[in-house]
């Protein structure tokens, strides 16, 4: 079995959790269950889907996971940009945690294609 802890994605994209809880403190009261919820199901998602692809048997289902963990990093990105628009984000806010889903989403980018190629 892999050791989740053991991987830059992980390490990456928990620090990215982080960033993203940080940066939705300011957010409006009314947003609680709307762009603060949404932002961060995303963030804790990316890491979630990779522990739970480490826990799985074959290398199909890590990949799986990884898709699933790169789709949320995608939506995540989306969101931030969304939430700076409606005036939710700092400039600082926003370039901090830009900074932080873009390290992980590259990383993940890179470790996705990188097995790919792997098996072909």
């Amino acid at each position: 079995m892999r050791d989740h802890r053991k991987l830059e994605i992980f390490v990456l994209s928990d620090q990215l959790v982080m960033d993203a809880y940080e940066a939705t403190r300011a957010f409006p009261k009314e947003e609680i269950y709307g762009l603060t919820s949404q932002i961060r199901r995303a963030a804790v998602s990316v890491p979630t889907n990779i522990v739970e692809g480490c826990g799985r048997k074959t290398e199909v289902e890590f990949d799986r996971f990884l898709d699933i963990s790169f789709g949320s990093i995608r939506e995540l990105g989306y969101l931030i940009e969304l939430s700076s628009r409606l005036g939710y984000l700092s400039e600082a806010s926003k370039g901090q945690l830009f900074q932080s889903q873009k390290r992980a989403s590259g990383a993940l980018a890179a470790f996705i294609r990188k097995r790919s190629e792997f098996r072909s």
